[in-house]
């Protein structure tokens, strides 16, 4: 995903209704911008490698997997991983990515999963949940198919990011949508997000029977420092992203409906 701040707010026109997140049009762009932009492959995915810390032999969810960078990374690192994805598009990439043998599935994450109660050890789930209006039913989905003592790790826009770039602006404490076009490529697609404030997201996740255990805004890669010196020292000095760890607490046994 590349950084909501770099582009503007646009209105919600209905006539780009249909077009709105649709990844399976822009699918090979994205990935090709994802693979070595600076706030995805030297922000988003070591920040949530690191707070997976050690996943080997865990059995590991990638919750809105894309083309797979977050699912090669885990398993590299020695995870038994199934990526789901609502875009056929970026499914395809993955499957490229990961080879034919990889266990990904075409599923939306407003559906109920298509796994065993328990089956995961960790879910992961990278710059998703913002595109969801309601977290509640899609947490609890997640909750279900994670073991007693398992983790969900997220991350979503800034709520102060997606705050500051809205325009009049809106009441912060209010969930509301935001729209705005992502160029890249030489390609520019229109893209809708929600944003919550950070209460909202503690409730939600306490509400589907989850334990905030880690709250984080990282830094960059260092490793960033030459490659994007100007890009760098503003991501740097300015929150882009939110990720969460929440538990499943030891003595869970069912999910919360």
């Amino acid at each position: 995903m590349e950084r909501a701040t770099d582009v503007p707010e646009r209105p919600d026109e209905s006539a780009d209704a249909a077009r709105v997140n649709d990844y399976d049009s822009f699918a090979e762009a994205y990935s090709a911008d994802n693979e070595c932009s600076l706030v995805n492959a030297y922000y988003a995915r070591p920040a949530m490698l690191d707070l997976a810390g050690d996943v080997s032999g865990r059995r590991i969810l990638d919750a809105g997997c894309g083309s797979g960078p977050l699912s090669a990374a885990l398993r590299d690192r020695g995870a038994v991983v199934t990526g789901i994805d609502a875009s056929a598009g970026m499914l395809a990439l993955a499957t490229r990515r990961l080879g034919a043998d990889a266990d990904v599935h075409q599923v939306d994450l407003r559906d109920r999963l298509p796994f065993d109660d328990g089956a995961f050890d960790d879910v992961m789930s990278s710059l998703v949940l913002h595109y969801l209006e309601d977290w509640g039913p899609t947490l609890a989905e997640l909750r279900r198919v994670l073991r007693p003592g398992g983790r969900l790790i997220a991350s979503v826009d800034h709520p102060v990011v997606a705050y500051t770039i809205q325009e009049p602006r809106p009441d912060y404490f209010a969930t509301t949508s935001y729209t705005f076009d992502w160029t890249f490529g030489g390609q520019t697609v229109p893209m809708k997000f929600w944003r919550k404030p950070l209460h909202a997201m503690i409730d939600a996740f306490t509400a589907a029977g989850f334990r905030l255990a880690t709250l984080s805004e990282p830094q960059p890669d260092p490793a960033a420092r030459e490659l994007f010196p100007d890009g760098f020292r503003d991501l740097s000095a300015k929150p882009c992203f939110l990720f969460f760890v929440v538990e499943v607490p030891l003595s869970d046994t069912g999910s919360v409906n």
